[in-house]
């Protein structure tokens, strides 16, 4: 059974300065949720309720928003706000939550290791929270720990990018089990158009077995002299214990502008325009 889940949640968020200046990217809202809240909801659709942070400078609020805050609960108590509270504490009373900070940014593969401590001798989950997930029957997360009971290896899920698009990505290739999974052979980050092994792109969700602490020990920093969690799978790979998964659900890019109003708009109109399920602002 996979437990835990760890969020590296470090990073500055540039891309969306001057907001981010002093709140955490993972807090920015998609409508009135912040990105972080539906990354940990996802963790939990898959069973895994012991919730890992890497976090850095200015990164308090995450910690607060998983927390009681007992004067606004007092104010708005017997009000009709006091059910805009009811996920989150949903999300506080069943998980467990732990923090580790990032002191340097070495790269993903450096925030997963530095998440070591949280995540024990077991298989865990990574989620970027920068990656909104949506679906309609499983989340993709639950897919994955479906697929992990069955393979008992690390899970990478993928989806196909414009080749164009390929240096943006860490990027798989390998034997096709089926249409949905991929026995991977190697594993490249970011490679040009020109030397892509294949258009399926690696997103932020991950299942890794935790051997592969030891090998981000190891290896050598990668591209942009950071430690890259895509070099530390390439070795995995070679030992045919790695799968990429086509999930099944849409995902949104919300590091980028684009993606993120995109992912607005989208959850908009699925949960809070007039006919869907949660009330709109004229029924609060």
């Amino acid at each position: 059974m996979i437990r835990k889940c760890l969020f590296p949640a470090a990073g500055y968020g540039t891309r969306f300065l001057p907001a981010t200046k002093s709140m955490p990217k993972e807090m920015l809202p998609i409508v009135n949720k912040p990105l972080i809240q539906y990354g940990v909801e996802e963790a939990v659709s898959a069973g895994l309720d012991q919730i890992g942070f890497v976090t850095g400078r200015g990164k308090r609020a995450l910690e607060d928003h998983f927390d009681t805050n007992v004067e606004l609960e007092h104010q708005i108590a017997g009000t009709d706000k006091e059910a805009l509270l009811t996920d989150i504490r949903a999300l506080i009373d069943r998980c467990t939550f732990a923090y580790t900070r990032q002191v340097e940014m070495k790269g993903l593969g450096h925030a997963i290791l530095t998440g070591e401590p949280l995540m024990g001798g077991e298989a865990f989950a990574v989620v970027l929270a920068d990656d909104l997930c949506v679906h309609t029957d499983e989340s993709v997360l639950s897919q994955m720990v479906a697929l992990y009971r069955t393979h008992q290896c690390s899970i990478v899920a993928v989806e196909e990018v414009p080749l164009d698009k390929t240096a943006s990505y860490g990027i798989v290739s390998g034997e096709a089990l089926d249409e949905s999974l991929v026995r991977v052979s190697a594993m490249v980050e970011k490679p040009e158009p020109e030397v892509a092994p294949s258009n399926l792109a690696v997103i932020g969700r991950y299942i890794l077995t935790p051997d592969i602490f030891d090998i981000l020990k190891r290896i050598p920093p990668g591209r942009n002299n950071e430690v890259q969690i895509t070099d530390a799978l390439n070795e995995q790979a070679k030992q045919g214990a790695v799968l990429a998964y086509r999930f099944k659900g849409q995902r949104f890019d919300c590091g980028s502008i684009e993606g993120f109003v995109a992912a607005t708009e989208h959850i908009f109109r699925r949960d809070y325009a007039p006919g869907a399920n949660y009330p709109t602002k004229q029924d609060r």
